[in-house]
């Protein structure tokens, strides 16, 4: 019998769906023990958004500054577990703050040490960093990463920002103005998501994952943009400029964090478009770079 646990922090919904496709081969296989473990935290954060909280999270998510979390059930701590399904959201280009606080923990360093883990993410569309830094973190507890599945909004990126704000700050997930398309990953996507817990389940019986990650990328698991690459990297510079200033400033925190408003506001409506443009352009002078990119980010390395 392998103990498979599937550790979630979903604020609409979208990735518990997400976690109970993919592991839903494990959970019709009569061999195979299944355990979902939802992160809780003392401090609730709210969905819908509200304005202000929506930004007031972004130096302690961006820092990756832990908060507390509830403790995980005695079963949990006590199983030896064969493999982890680590889903987690982005929030501001870094694994959210119930995920970093659980993967600081010390309940994370009882259950992940010496496991496979599989990271699985469902974010708008720029997760690479935060997978970069999800990467440190299990490092830290002795955990071995054996995969990695991105999904995203693959809709045109200013697109889905407008939808996602909508999704994000009144709680439906609707098509906004009618006509625009739905936020988030595709509900199609969802549905056929269980197809890598079909790929994972085998390697999970022969306890060799050699191989996985190249059968996940050649069936869709991993989706790479190099202009949102690119944005994420500038992105992640500006960020920690911003987040530091407003940490070593409590007494301005609101004013600054208006400011960071206005400057995300026009990186994502001003600066992105004009990057996205030079992207364009020097594409085929980068080309032999961005493919060596292209195989690191859809690797596990």
């Amino acid at each position: 019998m392998k103990n498979v646990l599937v550790i979630y922090y979903s604020q609409s919904g979208q990735l518990k769906e997400i976690a109970d496709q993919i592991s839903l081969p494990f959970v019709e296989d009569a061999n195979v023990n299944v355990t979902y473990y939802n992160i809780q935290t003392k401090k609730n954060f709210p969905f819908p958004w509200d304005n202000d909280s929506f930004f007031d999270v972004f130096p302690e998510t961006f820092k990756q500054i832990p908060t507390e979390i509830v403790p995980p059930s005695n079963e949990i701590l006590q199983t030896k577990f064969d493999l982890v399904l680590l889903h987690f959201q982005v929030w501001y280009l870094s694994p959210s703050i119930p995920i970093n606080s659980f993967l600081k923990s010390e309940y994370a360093k009882t259950i992940l040490n010496n496991v496979p883990i599989i990271t699985i993410s469902g974010s708008r569309n720029m997760w690479a960093f935060a997978q970069e830094k999800v990467k440190v973190l299990l490092k830290d507890v002795n955990a071995h990463l054996v995969g990695n599945i991105a999904l995203t909004d693959r809709n045109i990126n200013l697109i889905s920002v407008i939808t996602i704000v909508d999704w994000m700050f009144h709680g439906k997930k609707r098509k906004v103005y009618g006509f625009l398309p739905l936020p988030g990953v595709s509900n199609q996507e969802i549905k056929d998501s269980s197809k890598f817990g079909e790929i994972i389940l085998p390697f999970l019986k022969q306890e060799n994952y050699n191989n996985l990650q190249q059968k996940l990328v050649d069936n869709g698991a991993v989706e790479f943009r190099w202009f949102l690459l690119s944005m994420d990297k500038k992105a992640n510079k500006m960020f920690t400029i911003w987040s530091n200033l407003i940490l070593k400033n409590p007494a301005k925190r609101k004013t600054l964090l208006k400011v960071f408003k206005g400057y995300l506001f026009a990186a994502i409506w001003v600066l992105s478009p004009i990057v996205h443009l030079i992207e364009l352009i020097l594409y085929p002078i980068l080309y032999f770079s961005i493919s060596k990119k292209k195989k690191y980010f859809q690797g596990i390395s």
